[in-house]
């Protein structure tokens, strides 16, 4: 179970950040309904070939400050 409780909006801007530090996401669905965060941290561990630490962190960090541009 995640970390972690995404919106749609904050799932957008971590999805966006993703984005930022690993463009060859850009043509992958990374599609988010409120409730299935783990389904969000499967699908990024498949595309980014990390494991659920990395992904967990990574989102964490993104949701720490959502309106810097920075992950």
């Amino acid at each position: 179970m995640a970390n972690f409780q995404l919106t749609s909006e904050t799932a957008f801007k971590v999805k966006t950040k993703f984005l930022r530090k690993y463009r060859d996401l850009a043509n992958e669905p990374l599609d988010f309904t409120p409730g299935n965060e783990d389904k969000l941290v499967e699908d990024l561990m498949r595309l980014v070939k990390r494991d659920r630490t990395y992904v967990e962190f990574t989102i964490q960090k993104a949701l720490a400050d959502t309106k810097g541009n920075r992950l």
